[in-house]
């Protein structure tokens, strides 16, 4: 009896190992849009690097939008381009030979007005005929000034509200292709960054929801290591702390860096806190490698935790 009440008297002494796993945040990659698997360039283990193709999904119908869509921008900038121009040329050029007969009509009706008034004034023709002259002459300089300004409006072209009303159309049409050449390249995903494939989620030949992942990457910056650390150590952690992590079958220690430190308990008793009771609450504490040293862990891993003393 002695005996055993002095094991129960004696306290083990504290200890800096803990319990802990590695856990590892996955990187489901999907397509916004969804569609038949066509390639899956990958399978689980493989490693791959950012920007590596992992899959591609049926794109007849985005290829076939992206073409219409970028025929349909050059036919606007065509029809923009048109009407800046003006007339055609062949327009233009009837225009002119109009306007060149109408000056001819108008310098001879300007010379038998002139012919017309000397012979009324010498009492030769009657003064209708003078009328007639000058009313034949006013018309022929009137429709030389028709004319001239027909010319001119036809090498300006549409006019302006028209001309932007056009160019809102251009950019209109280009905004849809945008939209078609982004449609396009969402058929095909790549890594986001360089990691080991998970799992692959769906095989070539099925169809694949939009959104729905089919691939799963576990790139090495999101390798961690999860322990519980008990309240009364708390106060000596702190983000950015050094740790040692070790690993059954691996002789040498994991350096590792303290991440994250819950700020709330994972564990409450259902009483007020006591003396006795502070024991039971732990906090969850993360832990993170260089890239190097991650890649060497495996989700679900168990590991022992060494903090500094």
């Amino acid at each position: 009896m002695v005996l055993i009440l002095g094991l129960l008297g004696c306290k083990r002494p504290p200890s800096n190992l803990l319990q802990g796993y590695v856990e590892g945040e996955f990187v489901y990659v999907s397509s916004p849009l969804g569609g038949k698997l066509t390639k899956l360039n990958v399978q689980r283990g493989a490693q791959v690097k950012a920007g590596d193709v992992l899959f591609a999904l049926e794109d007849v119908a985005e290829t076939a939008a992206r073409d219409e869509a970028s025929q349909r921008v050059q036919q606007a900038k065509n029809t923009l381009e048109d009407a800046k121009k003006g007339k055609r040329p062949t327009e233009i050029a009837s225009l002119e030979a109009q306007l060149k007969q109408a000056r001819e009509a108008s310098a001879l009706a300007e010379i038998e007005f002139a012919r017309q008034l000397e012979l009324t004034k010498s009492g030769a023709v009657a003064v209708d005929s003078t009328d007639q002259a000058r009313s034949a002459n006013v018309q022929n300089h009137k429709r030389v000034e028709q004319l001239e300004a027909d010319l001119k409006t036809a090498a300006l072209g549409m006019r302006s509200d028209a001309v932007a009303a056009l160019e809102a159309e251009v950019k209109a049409r280009e905004a849809a292709l945008a939209k078609a050449a982004w449609d396009l390249s969402q058929k095909q995903q790549s890594a986001p960054q360089a990691g080991v494939v998970n799992d692959t989620l769906y095989r070539a030949g099925e169809m694949v929801a939009a959104g729905r992942p089919v691939v799963s990457l576990l790139p090495p910056a999101n390798i961690k290591v999860r322990t519980f650390v008990p309240e009364t150590r708390l106060t000596t952690l702190k983000v950015g702390d050094a740790v040692k992590v070790r690993l059954d079958g691996v002789a040498e220690a994991l350096s590792a860096k303290v991440s994250f430190i819950a700020p709330q308990a994972e564990y409450t008793p259902p009483v007020i806190y006591s003396q006795e009771n502070r024991s039971k609450l732990v906090f969850m504490v993360e832990l993170r490698f260089d890239d190097a040293v991650a890649a060497k862990l495996h989700p679900g891993q168990p590991v022992d935790v060494e903090f500094a003393p």
